[in-house]
């Protein structure tokens, strides 16, 4: 353990003595092409910001019109009636629904989440395990492909929902029989 320790704790500095380094074997002026990429970021946020915003506006209107609930509940109980059981609890299915969009509101959840059941109860398992396995689809097509302009998405979406589902399958797989 004590390794793992000393190792998160120098792989940074290591890595950024080792970046600099190298520029400075190179001749390279280190300090303008950090200033060169931090001009790039710093436009790279500006267009990418309306996308942003209105996904941030997305999640919280669904959040707060209880319509996340509703469907969370809906979903419960057609999942319940197919399998015979709760297999899902209802508390994940938001998580779910919302890490597709944004990170930052599903971590809220999973907060509430951990206030309501406690940290090492089954379902903070779940919600830990499924943050961690998935991604936020939505917005990461939406930034990545608007910044390219990239019109044809082709499979994208399908492949990264795919994804998503296995990993919150997984999640409750492991949670449920594995964790507990």
């Amino acid at each position: 353990m004590k390794l793992l320790i000393f190792l998160s704790n120098t792989v940074i500095p290591l890595l950024i003595f080792y970046i600099v380094g190298t520029g400075l074997i190179q001749k390279q002026n280190i300090y303008e092409q950090f200033i060169h990429g931090a001009e790039d970021g710093f436009h790279t946020v500006i267009k990418i910001m309306p996308t942003l915003i209105g996904l941030m506006v997305a999640v919280g209107i669904l959040r707060a019109s209880g319509l996340l609930d509703a469907v969370s509940s809906l979903a419960e109980n057609i999942i319940g009636s197919i399998t015979g059981s709760s297999l899902i609890p209802g508390e994940i299915i938001p998580v779910f629904i919302v890490r597709l969009f944004s990170n930052s509101a599903a971590t809220g959840l999973v907060l509430d989440i951990f206030k309501k059941s406690g940290t090492d109860s089954e379902i903070g398992y779940m919600a830990s395990i499924m943050m961690s396995s998935t991604e936020t689809v939505f917005y990461t097509m939406s930034i990545y492909f608007m910044s390219v302009k990239v019109k044809k998405t082709r499979w994208t979406l399908p492949g990264a929902m795919a994804a998503a589902v296995s990993a919150a399958v997984a999640s409750i797989v492991l949670s449920k029989y594995f964790m507990v």
